[in-house]
């Protein structure tokens, strides 16, 4: 994915401005978090979802979940931090890189902001489409343990995952696929790592992701495919970007043709009429006009040569 944030030339662009970066972000986050809410929490398929997601990863061989969740659950020093990195990092890291990129890397900001509002919406889908029961929330016979509630004491999150205690309604909690918590941190390790310049910041472009995808799991927040399907939504977003950044081009164009007074020297320069409305002095006449006098000389030049030829037979006779 590294062609969406190459620092391409920005030429017919400006340089963003931050009072109108902020309102746009605002709108995509506030329709992001307000189709979470307004997603019917169908709990019957996506327990089914889950369990199914469940099946797989066992046929595969992939199912990591149930070993770190109880490293997790045993072990507090562990389980602690992980608790706190899940229900902050999420917010946190996200807008920092995200400000990062808009004063220091500018050049590559618009696309990077393009790829994470196109694959944000893309996730939001995703959640409509297949609402999936967390590891956490399943029966208690499946094997999970949910740390955020064990070690909810230490934090301000109660039982509803991230949500502070007492706000677990304000959230769908239902949301397990994709996970945007690795979606995210894919697209802050992808920019980290190729506009990052010391070595620490690089590396940390490699650890976050990492990170994020052994906190999710081992919380009990999601499966090893919510995380693989949220890295795809990033990976699709990432195709889609310029794609999505020449039709916002086109609206703008139009928009702004639409709405933008024309000069009244390119409306004058626009006239259907050839003199654009200015006449000419008299006797003054337009390269490859024909003028009455000149009509008229010719005539009577013509008349002459008539007469000219009519006596000169005459004179032979």
């Amino acid at each position: 994915m590294p062609h969406v944030t190459a620092a391409t030339p920005t030429s017919g662009h400006r340089r963003p401005r931050w009072w109108t970066e902020l309102p746009l972000l605002a709108v995509v986050y506030a329709l992001y978090s307000a189709g979470r809410l307004l997603v019917r929490e169908n709990i019957p398929a996506a327990v089914d979802h889950g369990l199914a997601i469940l099946r797989i990863e066992k046929a595969l061989f992939l199912n990591a979940e149930h070993p770190l969740n109880r490293l997790l659950t045993t072990h507090p020093a562990l389980g602690v931090p992980a608790d706190f990195a899940y229900a902050s990092l999420h917010y946190l890291v996200t807008p920092a890189v995200l400000v990062w990129m808009f004063r220091r890397r500018s050049a590559a900001y618009r696309a990077a902001r393009t790829w994470l509002m196109t694959s944000t919406l893309l996730g939001l889908a995703g959640f409509t489409l297949m609402p999936t029961c967390p590891p956490r929330l399943l029966d208690a016979r499946h094997g999970f343990v949910d740390t955020m509630s064990q070690y909810s004491a230490y934090g301000w999150w109660g039982t509803g995952a991230s949500a502070p205690r007492g706000l677990s309604g304000m959230t769908n909690q239902y949301a397990a696929m994709p996970s945007l918590h690795v979606g995210w941190s894919v697209w802050c390790g992808v920019l980290l790592w190729r506009h990052g310049r010391h070595p620490l910041v690089r590396a940390a472009g490699v650890a976050y992701p990492l990170i994020t995808v052994f906190v999710v799991m081992g919380t009990a927040n999601h499966y090893f495919l919510d995380a693989v399907a949220g890295a795809a939504v990033m990976g699709i977003g990432a195709l889609l970007t310029r794609p999505v950044l020449r039709i916002a081009d086109r609206v703008k164009s139009r928009v702004r043709a639409v709405f933008t007074p024309v000069p009244a020297s390119v409306a004058r320069a626009k006239s259907p009429i050839v003199s654009g409305g200015c006449k000419t002095s008299a006797g003054e006449r337009i390269p490859g006009q024909r003028t009455t006098s000149a009509d008229s000389s010719h005539a009577a030049t013509g008349s002459a040569s008539e007469a000219a030829s009519d006596d000169a037979p005459a004179a032979a006779r």
